[in-house]
């Protein structure tokens, strides 16, 4: 039994006396301890490592005391998996050589054996769980299968994505395809991680918010729903879309347990669109991390006040940017400790 379960109480819609609360990419960047790992082994060396990715996942728990965990990883593990080649270039970000432009490329995507393609995954999972040793739970992710198809054909991260939304403008049974391959990969891997003993998966829909409503629905959400469908009965399931607002009513009506919900959309009218009825997480403007302590800490009881404590999750309306500086976080984490109505 996880001795601390208010973050999954809270999934399931129960009254509780104060949210729980985590930060999206908390296992990272902004961390001293982070940074002295980052300074000996590269990117996927720690994402492929699993006494690295536990350690990496723990950090911020033993500094601030949060309500979950999130596992140390990548949402390009999957295109690698699939044998589409990934590599993260330091002060570049993720760049895919080999980037799919044609039908014919689709010969070389696999749909890869979770095991023995993501098993340093699972390794990390089951390491992490002895760390963790049941104190709060741990949540895997995954991207939504468009925003990996994004960088699967961008080939780098863009600001618009124009060939990944081109490509499916163009030839549309093609990125159908490649989508179809990668939400099967993503529900098989899913389904490992929550074998292997995450007690909630998200899904990360980054690239979401560069689709109109309409090709929302086709080239994204139809593939989450997928996933949804899938995972739902074998564990609570989080979808986060950035820059969605649009599809949160469709997004409510998924099976979902929680939809995350991003710094440009108000409390109010995320209640609103989604009926009342569904946990959401989030929304504080990761940036506003920088302001300081005591001016968070009324930021987040504003925020607690205006969605309410229960059916709520806090974190970001994003991942915590790497300039954050560790008292803050500290006082975002801590307000939400402190919570009283």
């Amino acid at each position: 039994m996880i001795k601390n379960d208010l973050f999954l109480r809270a999934l399931k819609g129960e009254i509780v006396d104060r949210p729980p609360v985590w930060m999206m990419r908390q296992a990272g960047r902004y961390l001293p301890e982070f940074m002295e790992l980052k300074a000996k082994y590269d990117f996927f060396t720690r994402c492929q490592t699993p006494e690295l990715a536990s350690e990496i996942t723990v950090q911020p728990i033993r500094r601030y005391g949060m309500d979950a965990a999130i596992l140390f990883s990548d949402i390009l593990v999957i295109p690698q998996a699939m044998n589409i080649e990934v590599e993260m270039k330091p002060n570049f970000g993720p760049y895919l050589p080999n980037p799919i432009k044609s039908p014919k490329d689709l010969d070389r995507v696999i749909i890869p054996n979770i095991e023995e393609s993501l098993g340093y995954v699972l390794n990390a999972i089951t390491m992490t769980k002895e760390k963790l040793q049941d104190e709060i739970p741990l949540i895997g992710f995954a991207g939504s299968p468009w925003t990996i198809l994004c960088y699967c054909v961008e080939g780098q991260g863009s600001k618009s994505f124009d060939k990944a939304r081109g490509f499916c403008f163009t030839q549309p049974e093609a990125a159908h395809q490649l989508l179809q391959k990668i939400t099967d990969t993503t529900i098989a891997y899913l389904k490992a991680k929550v074998r292997a003993g995450v007690n909630a998966v998200q899904v990360f829909d980054s690239w979401g918010g560069m689709l109109s409503p309409v090709d929302y629905q086709e080239f994204s959400f139809q593939y989450i729903q997928q996933i949804v469908d899938a995972l739902k009965d074998d564990a609570p399931v989080i979808v986060f879309g950035k820059g969605c607002w649009f599809a949160l009513k469709e997004m409510a009506q998924s099976g979902a347990s929680a939809l995350g919900v991003d710094w440009t959309c108000s409390a109010q009218n995320a209640r609103y669109l989604t009926g009342g009825n569904i946990t959401l997480q989030g929304n504080f403007d990761p940036a506003r991390l920088l302001s300081p302590p005591e001016t968070i800490k009324k930021m987040v009881d504003q925020m607690i006040r205006e969605f309410g404590k229960d059916k709520y999750v806090v974190n970001l309306g994003h991942g915590i940017l790497p300039h954050i500086p560790v008292e803050n976080a500290r006082a975002f984490i801590d307000a939400v400790k402190e919570y009283t109505e």
